[in-house]
Formats: C-alpha cells, structure tokens, sequence
C-alpha cells in the first residue's frame, strides 16, 4: 500500500516550511526512519525521515517550494504499485540506496584526518559540495580566515577543474605567500533559503520602525577578572564561561530596570513582555547568521546562563535546533565583536523593541580619577525602535548594562 508523505509540524505556531534537499529521488530504495528531505523554517534546517520503508514513487513538492503542515510531500511504495492519480512503474530498484550526502560528508573529512591534514574548521556547506563532486579537499586553497577553504573556495575550484576523487595526500608546508586564484569572470551563486529569509527579514525591519543608534562604552576589568577566577571551576561542571554569558546577564538587569526595553510595538499601544527571552544571534559562516533564543532569561544564573549560551551555539552551528527555539524573543544579543568589529549599527530583529551590539575587547588608554590607565574596553551598541523609546530612556537602558559589566564581583 503506497503511503503519503506528509509536511509534519515542527514546533508551535509552524504552518509552512520550505523543501530545501531532497535526499532521495524517485526510483531510491529508503528505509522507515531513514532521512528523506530537508526542509527549512525560520532559517532552521530539519531532517523528515520516511514513514515507511519501500521506493519513493514519487516527488510532488521539488526543492525551494514553500508547503504548508500536511501538505502531500511525496509517495513511498513498492516498485510498479498503483498511485492515485495513475500507475508508475520503477523498472529496475537500485541495488543499495545511495549514501546520504551527510554521509558522504562525514567521509571526506575521515579522509582528511587520515592524511594529517589540518584544515581547521570545515562548514557543512563546503563538506557537501566537496562530497556532491568528488572533491579532495586537500587540493583546495583556503582563502578564509587562518587559510579556511570557504564556499567561493569549493564553488571556483569545482567550477575550473575536472576533479576525480584521489587519494589523500601528506601534509604538506604551505608557503607563507598567498596563492592569487585565477580571475574567470563574474559568477552567479543563487540565493539559498536562508539567505532569502534573512534578507526579507531585514529589509521589512528597517521599513518597519525607525532605528535609532546610541553608544557607549565599557571597561570588562571586573567581568574579566571574575572570568579568570571562576573559568576552571566552570570548566570541572561541563560549562565554557565565555563573555556572552556576562552580557546577557547585564542585559537581563537592564531589561528589569527599565521594562519598556523588553516590549513590542502594535497599533493598539505597546506590548510589555512578561518573560525575558534573549535572542543571541549566531553566525553559521557562509550558511548566514541564526538567532536561538534563551526563554526566561531572568531567571538563570550565571552558571545555567553560560551553559545555556554553550548549548545553543552548539546545536546552531550543528543544524541541531528545534523550530521553537529560534521563536519567542523579546530581545536580541549580536557579539560582531568576535570578527573583530569595534562597534556596529545591527537591525532591529522584529517585532522587538531593539538589539544590543557588542564590539571586540580592546585594551585602551583612559583616564580614571585624572591618572591614565589601561584597561580592557569594548563599545555597547544599542539600536532601538524610537516609536517606543526615545534618547534618554534609551540611556538609561544601555548606562544600566554598562554599570552591571563595570561594577561585576
């Protein structure tokens, strides 16, 4: 009996998705649990597995068609059985289904390791074109951060040269000197789901409300030397204690002096969040940015923050996260200062009320009770929606977390 496959529901308040990969094609053998296309929502990536084992007769929805919850996906049965809408006829099954592109991923890099080269890290995207293609990466130029080999890396190499899959081969020194890749003229790389959905994202936040920027500056001598004190002892429960943890702690005690912070705008007045949900923007390299949320903020310690921060950009990173836990944010966190940007003028991730930027910690000279000092600084870049808020609640908000990071202990 043919069995349908249908968009199931993802999490709360999830009523569409988008077909991103198809795993299997008409005619490939799967087994009941085995995954059989991806799909994205809210710029989260989900495996569906099949309800049954059998062949896949037939694709309805192909790759980068919206569907809504419940919406006929495709149809698994047995080679030669009758659909509805006619019979379809699979004259000869594959002999093994083929390896899952996750799979084949997972095997270039084994053979990576096993040559002892050391590649640092290798984005999803780039271990899937590498395993699409047949291509050793070992023969790639990085052009990335530390000579990383990015998705332009991977898409250039792939696009100028017949590639067969060799064996790995031994390290070897690189030069010190960059390598010029050839120029070959103007490339077109298509726009992937997510990144269409960050950029309407975007683009409806700025046509949305106003954004207003206001900054100030914060000394981390505190944060840092708490950091250094309590590190290891962090460590022995299984927790990194990073900065975020601390901004998002000074972020939570502004958030409680001055609620109106923590609202969203309506055309009926404004909304004043009960519960402190801080979103935490997280880059995925070349696959975008992602903005897990950590719900009831307010009532973590620093310890269960910092292990929270820890567990959320893992799965972020891993394409681990459920739909729910990127929804339900009443304010955002963007820590760009890790790329090495002093301070930043971030959007508005609707409908909240602002978006706090943190610059890169760099020690500067100031002047405190009129002597010169050196003290570890970074800028707070606070950008709010001026319908709800204007310069000087702004202020206070934002001289609230600066006072929270400045007075630690």
């Amino acid at each position: 009996m043919a069995i349908k496959v249908l968009v199931p529901r993802l999490g709360e308040g999830v009523d569409e998705v988008t077909v991103t990969k198809w795993l299997k094609q008409v005619g490939d053998s799967v087994k009941e649990l085995e995954p059989l296309l991806e799909v994205n929502t809210d710029k989260v990536d989900t495996e569906i597995p099949a309800p049954a084992t059998g062949t896949v007769l037939k694709i309805v929805l192909q790759e980068g068609t919206p569907a809504k919850v419940g919406e006929l996906l495709a149809i698994i049965g047995m080679p030669g059985e009758a659909l509805e809408s006619g019979p379809v006829t699979i004259e000869s099954a594959p002999a093994a289904a083929p390896k899952p592109i996750v799979e084949q991923a997972v095997s270039v890099n084994q053979q990576l390791q096993a040559a002892g080269k050391e590649l640092g890290f290798i984005s999803p995207v780039v271990a899937r074109i590498a395993a699409e293609h047949g291509v050793n990466l070992n023969q790639v130029q990085g052009t990335g951060l530390s000579g990383r080999i990015t998705k332009n890396d991977i898409l250039s190499f792939v696009g100028n040269t017949s590639h067969t899959v060799r064996a790995p081969q031994p390290a070897v020194t690189k030069t010190p000197h960059p390598v010029v890749m050839p120029v070959v003229g103007d490339q077109l790389i298509k726009h992937t789901t997510m990144r269409r959905s960050i950029a309407e994202h975007m683009v409806m936040s700025k046509q949305t409300s106003p954004h207003v920027l206001t900054v100030m500056e914060a000394d981390l001598s505190r944060v840092g030397k708490h950091r250094a004190a309590n590190k290891s002892a962090f460590e022995k429960d299984g927790v990194n204690l990073t900065f975020t943890a601390y901004f998002m702690t000074a972020i939570v005690a502004g958030l409680k002096a001055f609620p109106m912070v923590n609202s969203s705008w309506s055309d009926e007045g404004v909304l004043i969040h009960k519960n402190i949900n801080i979103g935490m923007a997280t880059s995925l390299g070349e696959d975008g940015l992602i903005v897990p949320v950590i719900k009831g903020a307010d009532n973590l310690s620093l310890l269960a923050m910092a292990r929270s921060v820890n567990d959320l950009a893992n799965r972020a990173r891993n394409k681990k996260l459920q739909p729910d836990e990127v929804k339900g944010g009443t304010f955002t966190l963007t820590n760009h200062g890790i790329s090495g940007s002093l301070f930043a003028f971030p959007v508005i991730n609707q409908p909240q009320c602002g978006i706090l930027g943190i610059g890169a910690m760099q020690k500067r000279v100031v002047v405190i009770d009129d002597a010169i000092a050196i003290r570890p600084m970074t800028y707070l870049s606070f950008v709010f929606d001026h319908r709800i808020l204007d310069g000087a609640s702004a202020d206070w908000f934002l001289a609230k977390v600066k006072e929270t990071l400045e007075n630690w202990s």
